[in-house]
């Protein structure tokens, strides 16, 4: 009875060793196939760069010529779209400041001076004493619109 036993273990085995045997050879062509493919891709990599860079230098001066008018355009426009949505971001920078009371007031400054922050005219430190509400507080006429050019005053 234990003959076909130890057959039994030993063809296992052999199975065994062949399958770890196959998957050996199988992957060391795998990591040749992998390393010729990277050795490849290297020399179309140097090829390109060695093709295309004579160009781009010559390419460059050319795109500074186009793209600085077009960054000049974006960053007129970044300062227009600030100076249209001041009386918005004014109404709503109170709530980064700590002075909830002064949100959307037309009054509140919120600019910073030498260090010292001025919160409005009426109440250049803020509403100092605690209180929840502000008696010189006015809604802020825009609400949220942009002021046209001629109310900038």
């Amino acid at each position: 009875m234990e003959g076909w036993q130890q057959d039994w273990l030993k063809m296992l085995d052999t199975v065994a060793h062949e399958v770890e045997q196959l998957f050996r050879e199988a992957s060391q062509g795998m990591v040749e196939a992998i390393d010729a493919l990277v050795e490849f891709s290297a020399d179309v990599v140097e090829e390109i760069e060695a093709a295309v860079a004579p160009e781009l230098d010559q390419l460059d001066p050319a795109l500074d010529d186009w793209i600085e008018p077009i960054l000049q355009l974006v960053l007129g426009l970044e300062a227009s779209i600030d100076h249209a949505v001041e009386p918005v971001t004014r109404t709503v920078e109170p709530f980064l400041n700590d002075h909830p009371v002064c949100v959307g007031c037309r009054h509140y400054h919120g600019r910073v001076y030498g260090g010292t922050l001025l919160v409005c005219a009426m109440h250049p430190y803020g509403i100092t004493d605690g209180a929840d509400t502000c008696p010189d507080k006015e809604a802020s006429q825009w609400g949220f619109m942009p002021p046209s050019d001629d109310e900038w005053g």
